[in-house]
Order: structure tokens, then C-alpha cells, then sequence
């Protein structure tokens, strides 16, 4: 596979360096401070694989203040060599990727003496953006742009599944929907049970809790006796109008009854899990945070990950067995009591830890630790800081240290929460603010529906710095629910896969954050490209080493 990162020497004081993500790129640049005289920003133009080179686009202009007063007719999307970046890194997350080097060509523009703009220093970095896996190892992501100017454009901001709710209709109308908002992590899911069902030596045994995806039912149905299950049966499961009793009568139905075990923990059966056997001996595990939902799937962002690898589906049969046979003991099992790292060639360096567990400290004082002693930078995705324990609480208070680079995104029921340097609190941005009130030029935007949208549970500490860590899985990272669900957490220290996160992390708060500028342009403080000669030049802040902008720079181009 291409290398995750790739660094272009420096060209006349320009550097830039690439970040690879599942199908996106993290740019930084670095530009000596002695060549910002005049700089009016960074043009990029990406060249696909067999493909024209074009420049990216900007949203913002020189020209064009753009306010909720602005009309659709008044505003363009221009060219990044005449819109150029006012910013140090850009995420550039094609909307179709195809397999191939892309080429990437960063060029700092400046102000001539006429008020128009000329070329400076270039540098070019080439990579691959398809997703890899790495040796017995693959993981991915979904979109997590239902709620996207890219989807409106695309597919006009059309339903995914038929009106009234249901779990058997033809999923056929909806492939190509699926297709791009699932994008990797689906299409992992659908290989994955591709194979369980074309070979009948697999048997499969499954931890689901949402569950009302037809094609998924249908690949698990075909399963007949070969499928065991454990399924979620808390309230919000078997309420008038949900779908998963529905579900699990057909698999009942199609594999027998005595192979469902229906039951929560104490809380939650809260694991998302397929583990395949050859001849009733584990050899391969799905896992992450994905359920197998259409929400989970194709409105949610999420993650999957998939271990081919006997020893880690192993440890994975183990918890199932476990909970087949006594959900009640589970806490006081062996499989609860503690980490354990796995250490194969062939794989990432990882730990894996499932609960519940009688003390919650067993799974979360691992991951308090890493971000207490983060020395550069923590990045994240979690569903939600509403519940206790202590790695809520770190993450409560990373707005408060000066000493990393923090930046993440979370969910209430109220909206989107945005994280980002020396806020305390994060910034709000309401999830429906794009259909329900649309400026100029936006289309309006499909809110997403009631639920989260945020449904990642990751964590990264120091990404590129000399001991990188993703905590990801199941788990909300909540003390109660390491306490009461049943759930699956990793701790993975490769770098790739680590890299890859931290690029997730910082693209879905780049994706959502337009939302908050958005709601405060106004006349008086519109949403525009700075000009020429301005008395506080846009990219002093990036070379004041009191502003968290230095650190960014320092931090992402190093």
C-alpha cells in the first residue's frame, strides 16, 4: 500500500505534507515566515488518476461578501488559484474516489501590484486514496454527509428507505444512495457476509443492537442454522414501532430459536459484531461502531473494522460465548477482567477489552491515561460527553490545557457540539440549520432525521508523534456503560490507522463548522476572503506563538 504520509521536500520555503485518510486527504502546509509579505493563500489542484487536473474549489471569494442575504445568483464557487485557501491544511475528501496516485499540487499565491493575484513557490505530493488494507487487517468509515451540500447535489436530498418503516422492502432503488453515504464501511459489511453466506463450512455467530438493514437481515437469514445470535432487547428495541422484533422473529424463523438469545446486560447489548468460523473454529471478526442499521450505515458517520486473524476472532467468540450462555456473569468472567494485546505480524500492535465489567476503570483507565499524558495533540469523534467517568471528564477539559492541540466533535440531542483550541465549552452548530433556514448559496440540506449523526466513539492521541493510539469500538467510553453494556473497545498503535482517524476526526469538524460561520455572516462581519493590504494580514496568527493557529501550523506540517 502507499505510505500513509508523505512529505514533499521544501520547495523556495514552501513545505506541504499529506495526511492520508479512508478516501481523504489531510493537506498541511508551511510556509517561511520571511515569504508571507503579500500572501493571499494556497491554491490546490488535484489531478486524479487517469484524470484532468482541476483546481479545488473555494466557497469563499474576494469579491463576493457572502451573508443570509446573499442570493444564489451572486455567488459562484471559484477556483482555489483565485479563491486561494486562507488557511494552513485543507481535508480534500473527493466526492468519488477511484483507485490510483492523486497528485496534489500547492501553490502559495500572492497579491500583485495591481490587486490581482500571481504564483509563488509549488510544491506536489502524490498518494493514494483508496482504501488498503493492511496485511490481515482492513477498516473504513461511512460519509456521514446525508446531512451535505454533496448529497443534496447528487441525489436531491432523497429518502433512503420507503415510508412507513419497514425491514423487508426491495433495497434495490436505494443501491447507488447506499453505495456513496456507506461508502467503505458498508461495502466491508456486505463482503464480509458475502462470504459467510457463499461458503457452508462458515458458520457466523453475531452481537447486534440496532438492527433493521433488509439486505443485512436478508444475508443473515440465508445463514439458516449456520447463524447464532445475541440481540438487544432493551425498551427503546421492543417498543410499539420498533423494528428489531420483527427482525428477530425471522431470524429465529431461519435459524431456530434456540440459536437467538435475545437479552441487554444490565443496560445494553451494545456490541456490533460478526465472527466467522471455517469447520466451528474462529478465524475472522467485524467490528466498530456501525450498527446494522440504515441509520448506522448511511446517516451516521462510523467506523468498521475487520481482524482476519484467528487469535483476535478467538478473544471475540470467547465474549460471545460468554454472553450466549450467561449475560448475567459476563462482568465477573475472565474476557472482562482485563486488556489483551495482540502482538501478530500480520496485524496492527492493538488491544482489545470487553465489557461489562465490573469496574469501569479495567477498560477506561487506559484511555484516560493516554490522553492525560498526550504530548502534541488529541483528536476525536464521540457520540456524546454527557455521561460520567474519567474519560469524559478529560475530554470535558481539554478546552482548558494549553499545553496539546485538541479538536473533536460530539452530539446532543440538541445538535452538533464542535471542539477546537482553548474553547472550554465547543461551539454549537444545529444540524437542521441547512434545511430549515437556507442562505445563499446553499441548497437546503435533509437534517439528518431524529437520532445521532455523530455515532463515532474514537479517540486519538498524538497522532504523529513518536507513540500514537486510536481507542475505538462500541463502547460510548462512559463509566456506566462499561459498567452495564455489553461492548467492545480497541486500542490500536500503528501509525497508518491512527493517521487515519485523526484525518476522520478533523474532517467531520471541517464538514460541520461552515454551519456555525454561516449562522453568525452578517453585513458587518460577512464571510469573505481577506484582500490585500489588510492592517492584521490573515496568516499573522499562524506565526504568533501565543495563538493556537502557530501551534496548528507547527503541529500538522512538521
Amino acid at each position: 500500500m502507499a505510505d500513509t504520509i508523505h512529505t514533499s521536500s521544501t520547495q523556495d520555503g514552501l513545505s506541504v505534507k499529506a495526511y492520508r485518510g479512508d478516501g481523504a486527504v489531510l493537506l498541511a502546509f508551511d510556509l517561511s515566515e520571511t515569504l508571507t509579505a503579500g500572501l493571499a493563500g494556497f491554491a490546490i489542484r488535484r489531478t486524479p488518476p487517469n484524470g484532468q487536473p482541476s483546481y479545488i474549489p473555494n466557497r469563499l471569494s474576494f469579491t463576493t461578501a457572502v451573508t443570509t442575504q446573499t442570493t444564489p445568483e451572486q455567488h459562484v464557487w471559484s477556483p482555489s488559484d483565485q479563491a486561494p485557501f486562507q488557511k494552513y491544511r485543507w481535508v480534500d475528501f473527493p466526492p468519488d474516489t477511484v483507485p490510483g496516485p492523486y497528485l496534489y499540487e500547492i501553490t502559495a499565491m500572492y497579491f500583485d501590484a495591481n490587486g490581482g493575484l500571481k504564483p509563488g513557490p509549488m510544491v506536489d505530493v502524490s498518494l493514494e486514496l483508496m482504501p488498503h488494507a493492511l496485511g490481515e487487517f482492513e477498516f473504513g468509515f461511512t460519509r456521514g454527509y446525508i446531512s451535505s451540500q454533496a448529497y443534496a447535489d447528487k441525489f436531491g436530498n432523497a429518502p433512503i428507505a420507503p415510508t412507513p418503516k419497514t425491514i423487508d422492502f426491495d433495497a434495490t432503488p436505494y443501491q447507488k444512495q447506499y453505495q456513496w453515504l456507506g461508502y467503505h464501511a458498508m461495502s466491508m459489511i456486505a463482503s464480509f457476509v458475502q462470504e459467510c453466506v457463499a461458503d457452508p463450512d462458515i458458520t457466523v455467530d453475531l452481537f447486534a443492537y440496532d438492527l433493521d438493514e433488509p439486505d443485512f437481515i436478508r444475508g443473515m437469514e440465508k445463514l439458516g442454522g449456520r447463524l447464532r445470535a445475541v440481540l438487544d432487547d432493551a425498551p427503546l428495541h421492543t417498543k410499539p414501532g420498533a423494528l428489531e422484533p420483527l427482525a428477530r422473529a425471522r431470524l429465529q424463523e431461519s435459524a431456530g430459536s434456540q440459536n437467538i438469545k435475545v437479552g441487554h446486560f444490565n443496560r445494553f447489548a451494545h456490541s456490533k459484531v460478526l465472527i466467522q468460523k471455517k469447520n466451528g473454529q474462529p478465524v475472522k471478526v467485524l467490528t466498530g461502531s456501525a450498527n446494522f442499521s440504515l441509520r448506522g450505515l448511511y446517516v451516521q458517520a462510523n467506523n468498521v473494522l475487520v481482524f482476519d486473524d484467528a487469535p483476535t476472532a478467538a478473544l471475540y467468540e470467547q465474549a460471545f460465548n460468554e454472553a450466549f450462555t450467561d449475560m448475567s456473569g459476563f462482568d465477573k468472567s475472565p474476557i472482562a477482567a482485563q486488556w489483551f494485546d495482540v502482538k501478530d505480524p500480520g496485524l496492527p500492535v492493538f488491544s482489545a477489552c470487553f465489557s461489562p465489567h465490573t469496574n469501569a476503570s479495567i477498560s477506561l483507565g487506559r484511555v484516560s491515561d493516554a490522553i492525560q499524558q498526550a504530548k502534541s495533540s488529541v483528536l476525536y469523534a464521540v457520540m456524546e460527553l454527557g455521561g460520567g467517568g474519567p474519560v469524559l471528564d478529560e475530554l470535558r477539559n481539554l478546552g482548558n490545557r494549553s499545553d496539546i492541540f485538541a479538536y473533536g466533535v460530539t452530539q446532543s440531542e440538541a445538535g452538533l457540539n464542535l471542539y477546537k483550541p482553548g474553547d472550554a465549552h465547543g461551539i454549537f452548530a444545529s444540524f437542521d440549520y441547512l434545511h430549515s433556514k437556507v442562505p445563499a448559496p446553499f441548497s437546503s440540506e435533509w437534517s439528518g432525521g431524529l437520532g445521532q449523526v455523530i455515532h463515532h466513539k474514537f479517540v486519538v492521541a498524538d497522532f504523529n508523534d513518536l507513540q500514537p493510539v486510536v481507542f475505538t469500538g462500541s463502547s460510548n467510553l462512559a463509566e456506566g456503560g462499561e459498567e452495564q453494556n455489553g461492548d467492545n473497545l480497541l486500542a490500536i498503535y500503528d501509525p497508518a490507522v491512527v493517521t487515519a482517524y485523526a484525518v476522520e476526526a478533523i474532517r467531520l469538524v471541517d464538514h460541520y463548522h461552515f454551519r456555525v460561520a454561516m449562522q453568525s455572516a452578517t453585513q458587518v462581519q460577512p464571510l469573505q476572503l481577506q484582500g490585500a493590504g489588510a492592517a492584521k494580514p490573515w496568516w499573522a496568527p499562524y506565526y504568533d506563538n501565543t495563538s493556537v493557529k502557530y501551534f496548528e501550523r507547527l503541529l500538522f506540517a512538521r
